[in-house]
């Protein structure tokens, strides 16, 4: 399935059904004008580079529209992270890349502080710069028959790159991952059909375009199904994103753990009566979590497993099939293989090992690192770096990233484990980060970062009751505010310097 061309078939065949409600402008883009306008920014970027084009715009009709038409023009959009670093990642994605054009907004760039860099075009001069006979050609175009409109776009294979994003870096620099037609469209049919997605549903779109939750999920679902998607730029904008779920009734909505906990305590009850799918994934969901929007709003928050080179849905967890704490089931056209890290035999049921994925959804590669690529995939098989479990009854269950479970007096301890135990006895709106700082004297030592001073030795002695000795926290550090990335993840890498650099220090440390 070529999705460009599927947006054409649902804007033909809903024409006047509303694409995007963007919050963010006031704006409401029926599918013949998204169509209309695709069909005009499509035009526009013919004049640059063949290849790759930069997109760097907020989650917004907008941002959809340029890079639907990026695709109908022949080129491929490299979806650029603007949350952190702007300035930094442009440069980093040119030079990975090997593209100069990227189209971006004056708006943005002046919010962000970001400066006007080589290479930049601003979205509001190009649409200034669309002519009435821009407007009428791409008018009479969209009247044609689907056949027809198809021929005067880009045609493309399914095994093309559709996008370009980057990983976190969130453990080191970002890799450029290159997912095709086939991946993502496969992706769509095998999750939509699994939680019963139709194109009746309106989903709430407010994760950013650049992360592949936000490029696969929001964006391309609600174009593939013909549905209607409610925009808006900030998902941190609690009480906004509360507003608008009142207003807009949406019936499908995704997000990250840490977006969920600010929705939950800035929302009424009734904000959110009309969803009928809520998805939690990219980070552990806490039970309290689940609880706490059950309670609230009546709303059963489920949990999903993925990777951006799995574009991105491995496993999730449905009304029919939910094991709160599980990832759920891993969904069909998917499989997944749990490896021994020693040994690379396959796990028994409850045994932890490397999860490993296979099937049409695992990516092309990382775009100019063919050694990273072939260390990654191997028969077919990619090695997610996660570490976790399947059951006896097949749901997965995720126990953290490789990286993230330290070797200590010969045991594996997973810092995840830790940070959940240290969670249930945390006061209320605490939230920690656990890292691991190794010595080469003292080997690994178990850090535990607050954002707030708690009372450690009472919280290591509960802690102990279900953790091994090895397994507790040897200092607690207070850190008010955990860095972040702009998909809700912690920062861990850059929490672990705080820590490395207050432990140098001495005096902010408080021994547990």
């Amino acid at each position: 399935m070529l999705l460009h061309q599927q947006f054409v078939r649902m804007a033909k065949k809903s024409a006047k059904k509303l694409a995007i409600i963007d919050k963010t402008t006031d704006k409401k883009v029926p599918y013949d004008r998204a169509l209309i306008g695709a069909l005009i920014l499509s035009k526009k970027f013919k004049k640059y580079d063949p290849g790759f084009l930069g997109i760097m715009i907020p989650t917004s009709a907008g941002c959809t529209l340029a890079t639907v038409a990026t695709i109908m023009s022949g080129r491929i959009p490299v979806m650029i992270n603007y949350s952190t670093g702007a300035e930094i990642n442009v440069k980093y994605a040119q030079k990975k890349c090997g593209f100069k054009t990227v189209i971006t907004s004056k708006a943005l760039l002046e919010k962000i502080g970001c400066p006007v860099m080589d290479g930049m075009v601003m979205i509001e001069d190009i649409m200034a710069g669309v002519t009435t006979g821009d407007k009428l050609k791409a008018a009479l175009t969209s009247k044609l028959p689907t056949d027809l409109i198809l021929k005067t776009i880009h045609k493309g294979d399914e095994n093309d790159t559709i996008a370009v994003l980057f990983t976190s870096g969130s453990e080191k620099d970002p890799k450029a991952v290159q997912l095709t037609h086939k991946n993502i469209s496969s992706n769509i049919e095998n999750f939509g059909n699994y939680v019963n997605i139709s194109s009746e549903d309106i989903i709430l779109a407010n994760l950013v375009f650049f992360h592949i939750f936000g490029l696969t999920v929001n964006l391309w679902v609600s174009l593939y199904y013909g549905m209607t998607m409610v925009t808006y730029a900030n998902p941190l904008d609690f009480q906004t994103i509360c507003n608008i779920a009142r207003e807009e009734k949406p019936t499908i909505m995704v997000g990250t753990p840490s977006f969920f906990w600010g929705y939950l305590h800035k929302s009424e009850p009734g904000d959110f009566k009309s969803i009928r799918i809520m998805v939690a994934g990219a980070d552990k969901c806490p039970d309290a979590l689940r609880a706490g929007w059950k309670a609230k709003h009546g709303v059963t928050l489920l949990e999903g497993y993925g990777a951006t080179e799995t574009s991105p849905v491995i496993s999730v967890n449905s009304f029919e099939m939910n094991r709160p704490g599980s990832t759920g089931k891993v969904i069909p056209g998917v499989q997944v293989r749990v490896e021994n890290f020693e040994t690379g035999l396959e796990c028994n049921p409850l045994e932890v090992g490397k999860i490993l994925v296979k099937g049409d959804s695992v990516m092309k590669g990382y775009y100019g690192d063919p050694e990273l690529t072939a260390e990654a995939i191997k028969d077919g098989w990619y090695n997610t770096g996660d570490m976790g479990y399947l059951d006896e009854d097949g749901y997965l269950w995720h126990s953290g990233r490789f990286k993230r479970f330290v070797k200590i007096g010969g045991e594996m301890v997973s810092l995840v484990k830790v940070e959940n135990t240290l969670e249930k006895f945390l006061p209320t709106g605490v939230s920690c980060c656990v890292v691991d700082v190794s010595d080469e004297i003292r080997g690994s030592s178990i850090i535990a970062t607050v954002t707030i001073e708690v009372n450690k030795t009472e919280i290591l002695k509960q802690m102990s009751g279900e953790l091994p000795n090895i397994a507790l926290p040897k200092h607690f550090i207070v850190i008010k505010e955990l860095p972040m990335m702009g998909t809700g993840k912690i920062d861990f890498r850059t929490v672990t310097k705080i820590v490395q650099e207050l432990l140098e220090e001495k005096a902010f440390v408080t021994e547990g």
